[in-house]
């Protein structure tokens, strides 16, 4: 039985009490909350790492609450699933390791539209054939899949595992259907022009994206209506140069999309079960897929619960780890996206990372079954079996 006690922004977890799902913060007269206290409830969160959202629901704050407990110790194994077939990368780390990941993850994604939708399926258009299997368009509805990824993530929380959605949006003026180039800009991106329209409140452009938006934060409240928090890592790798939202450095950079749809969703649409996660790539200069130095993107540790890097090519430096944790100021970060696993070496020098999660097809396609085994048996991962999820309240089996 567990409850949440709020006192000066400190979030304090009482042991003895059921949590109670409430919209509001709880409110104690001064006898009571001496009570709980003395009654055995311990600070876990202090001021300064409770969520970002001042009214984040309980489930949210809880959340943050147990991956900062992990901090340096801990690192929860995770998967992402494509919208098109939702369990099948589930399937294929059981197959390997016989344990159930912590971390689901998923994409809003799009549709993949005109001649070159197969060079696109790599990254999980919504309405084609999963990665590597025959490309074929598989004739299901935009609102069917989505409204199959929020039933599915609905699921999957109630099982115990932790939610992280993104989002790979069509530029604003074309919706949720596109050709892939349209995401993929590489140096089609927005001029300096076009993207001050977008962050403009008022413009013609910022309303289209405020409609697409909108139909990305009806899903998000029904996780919110069922009481599901969500790791909410929209526009990844935007210190890249590949997607239209990549490589716009600076105060009227990328800052201003991502406090665009933070205060969007969070003043506008009160979703406060989203805990927000800003996914860079790690740093490289590989000649036309470079990705630049973190800070010239980041928007500010007010807007941010969690910082992340994805990293492929196994390009695990320890600058991609320990230069995030500056960035942050000790704020929790996490591998939102890997190809490759990393060796046990790497794993144990960087034990900050609050979790991985493996993209797709690479869990069985780029990884051996011994590299995936020895990551998933090794004391530092978490999987769902060391995991107490009862009353919906995330803990470590004793």
């Amino acid at each position: 039985m567990k409850i949440f006690v709020y006192v000066e922004r400190k979030v304090y977890f009482c042991s003895d009490y059921s949590l109670i799902n409430m919209n509001t913060t709880l409110k104690f007269s001064l006898v009571s909350i001496v009570s709980l206290l003395l009654g055995g409830c311990q600070p876990t969160v202090t001021e300064k790492f409770t969520p970002v959202n001042k009214d984040a629901s309980p489930e949210a704050v809880q959340l943050l609450s147990f991956l900062y407990s992990i901090q340096g110790k801990y690192c929860l194994a995770g998967q992402h699933n494509f919208v098109s077939d939702l369990q099948r990368y589930n399937d294929a780390v059981i197959a390997i390791t016989g344990k159930t990941l912590v971390v689901w993850g998923s994409d809003f994604s799009f549709n993949a539209i005109g001649d070159s939708a197969a060079k696109y399926q790599h990254c999980g258009p919504m309405n084609l054939t999963v990665p590597f299997d025959s490309c074929a368009f598989n004739g299901r509805s935009t609102e069917e899949l989505r409204q199959g990824m929020i039933d599915e993530a609905i699921r999957q929380y109630n099982n115990g595992r932790i939610i992280t959605l993104m989002w790979h949006g069509c530029f604003p003026t074309e919706g949720d259907s596109c050709d892939g180039s349209s995401i993929w800009a590489m140096e089609n991106r927005p001029s300096p022009e076009v993207w001050k329209d977008l962050v403009t409140d008022g413009t013609e452009l910022n309303a289209q994206w405020k409609r697409q938006a909108d139909n990305i934060a009806g899903y998000l409240k029904q996780l919110q209506a069922a009481n599901v928090p969500v790791l909410w890592r929209p526009y990844h790798e935007m210190n890249g140069v590949w997607f239209w939202w990549c490589n716009h450095p600076g105060e009227d950079g990328f800052k201003k999309l991502w406090i665009m749809m933070y205060d969007y969703f969070t003043h506008h649409h009160k979703l406060n079960n989203l805990l927000w996660v800003w996914n860079t790539n790690a740093p490289r200069d590989i000649p036309n897929d470079e990705a630049f130095d973190y800070e010239l993107f980041f928007p500010g540790a007010e807007y941010v619960d969690v910082l992340a890097a994805d990293v492929y090519r196994q390009d695990y430096k320890q600058s991609h780890h320990d230069d995030l944790l500056k960035v942050g100021g000790g704020k929790l970060i996490a591998l939102g996206e890997i190809g490759q696993l990393p060796t046990v070496e790497q794993y144990e020098a960087q034990k900050d990372w609050a979790w991985f999660m493996t993209w797709g097809y690479f869990i069985n396609r780029w990884n051996t079954p011994e590299m995936v085994q020895a990551i998933y048996n090794h004391p530092q991962t978490l999987t769902l079996d060391k995991i107490d999820f009862s009353g919906n309240v995330y803990r470590i089996k004793e």
